[in-house]
C-alpha cells in the first residue's frame, strides 16, 4: 500500500536527491584534494629542508646539536663574521728555492748528529796518527772554488744498516763540512755499492769515480776481499794501482780501512794482514789512511761499548751511531789537515791556518 502511495511521488524524489548530490559532491572533495597537495608540499618542503648529510651518511646538523632544539627555546642566528683586516691577512709563505731546501737539510742532519752523541758520545781515539795529505781540498777551499768528494766503497759507504739515507756516513759527512765552512761550495758524492770489493771497483773506478773530477776521493776497501778469503797481496796491488790513476786526474786520496765487527774478527790473520797492506799504500802514495779497525775495537775495548751498541745484527754492518761518530771523526781529520796546510795565502774564514 505504501509503494503504491508512494510511488508518484518517490520518483521524483529520488530524482531530486540525486541530483542533489551530483551537485554537492564536487564541493565536498575539493577540500579531501586540497589537503592531499598539501600535504604533499610539506613532505616536498621537509626534504628540500633536510640538513646535508656527511660522506658516512651521518646527518651533519645532528652531530653539530642543531636538531631538537629545546622546547621554547629561540633560534639565535649565528654571529656574523668579520672580514680580517688588512694587517690581519697573512701572506702566502714563499716557496723556498732548492738552496734553502739543502741548507734545511743540513740543519736537520746536524740536529740529528748532536741527538745521536747526546747519551753515547763520540771519543776521539787515543794514540793513532791521523793526519791527511789534503793539498788539493785546501786550495779549492781558500780559494772559493766548489769542492767535490767522491765516497768511494762498498756497502758501508752506500750505508747499509742506517734507518735512513740522511744517516749514512757520506751525508752525516757532507753535514759536518757544510757546518764548517758554511759559504763553500762542497758537494760529497756516495759512490758505495754493497757487496764489492777491489776486482769489483776497479771495473767503476773510470766512470763512476774519476769521469767525476772530484777534488777528493775516499776509498773504503779491503773488509769484502778479508770477508770471501781472497788474496790480500792481489787485492792490496788492485788498490794501488787505483790510487795511482786517482792521483793521475789530480784528486787527493784517503783510503778507509776494514770495520771491527764479528764476521771480520773471525778472520783475524786476513784482517791484519788488510789493514797493514793498505797502511803501506798509504805511506808509498803519500797519502792518508783513516784506521776503522782500531777506531772501532776502540770504541769497544777502552770504551767498553757493547759491539752491538754500534754494529747489527748481522755482525758486520754499522747503526747510525757507528756511521755517526765514523763521520764524525773523518771529518774532524780532513777539517784539521786542511788548517796545517800552509798555501801561501789567505785562509777564508771559518779553516784554521795552523802550524805544521
Amino acid at each position: 500500500m505504501f509503494w503504491s502511495y508512494c510511488r508518484p511521488y518517490c520518483r521524483s524524489m529520488w530524482f531530486a536527491a540525486s541530483v542533489a548530490f551530483m551537485l554537492l559532491a564536487p564541493a565536498a572533495l575539493v577540500p579531501a584534494r586540497g589537503e592531499t597537495a598539501q600535504q604533499a608540499a610539506v613532505v616536498d618542503s621537509a626534504k628540500s629542508d633536510r640538513p646535508a648529510t656527511d660522506k658516512s651518511g651521518q646527518d651533519a646538523t645532528a652531530q653539530a646539536g642543531q636538531l631538537n632544539p629545546t622546547p621554547g627555546a629561540k633560534e639565535e642566528a649565528p654571529p656574523a663574521k668579520e672580514a680580517p683586516s688588512a694587517d690581519q691577512v697573512q701572506p702566502a709563505a714563499p716557496s723556498k728555492s732548492l738552496t734553502e731546501r739543502a741548507i734545511d737539510k743540513v740543519k736537520q742532519v746536524a740536529k740529528s748528529a748532536g741527538d745521536i752523541f747526546g747519551r753515547v758520545p763520540c771519543l776521539a781515539p787515543k794514540g793513532l796518527a791521523r793526519s791527511f795529505s789534503l793539498p788539493r781540498v785546501a786550495r779549492k777551499l781558500s780559494a772559493g772554488e766548489p769542492l767535490v768528494i767522491v765516497a768511494f766503497g762498498s756497502s758501508s759507504t752506500q750505508g747499509y744498516g742506517t734507518s735512513s739515507p740522511e744517516f749514512t756516513y757520506p751525508n752525516r759527512l757532507a753535514a759536518q763540512l757544510h757546518r764548517k765552512y758554511p759559504t763553500a761550495d762542497i758537494t760529497v758524492v756516495n759512490r758505495g755499492r754493497g757487496g764489492e770489493d777491489a776486482p769489483e771497483m776497479m771495473k767503476r773506478l773510470q766512470t763512476e769515480v774519476i769521469d767525476m773530477h772530484p777534488d777528493m776521493v775516499i776509498w773504503q776497501v779491503g773488509t769484502n776481499a778479508v770477508i770471501r778469503d781472497l788474496d790480500p797481496d792481489a787485492t792490496a796491488q788492485m788498490v794501488q794501482d787505483g790510487v795511482v790513476r786517482i792521483q793521475a786526474s789530480g784528486a787527493d786520496v784517503v783510503l778507509v780501512d776494514l770495520q771491527y765487527s764479528p764476521r771480520v774478527i773471525e778472520h783475524p790473520q786476513g784482517a791484519s794482514k788488510m789493514v797493514k797492506l793498505l797502511g803501506k799504500i798509504a805511506q808509498l802514495r803519500h797519502i792518508g789512511v783513516f784506521p776503522r779497525f782500531e777506531v772501532m775495537r776502540q770504541w769497544h775495548e777502552n770504551q767498553s761499548l757493547p759491539i752491538d751498541s754500534f754494529v747489527i745484527a748481522d755482525g758486520l754492518h754499522m747503526n747510525d751511531w757507528g756511521y755517526a761518530c765514523f763521520a764524525q771523526l773523518l771529518g774532524d781529520d780532513i777539517i784539521r789537515s786542511v788548517g796545517q796546510i800552509k798555501l801561501g795565502v789567505n785562509v777564508p774564514s771559518g779553516v784554521p791556518n795552523q802550524p805544521m
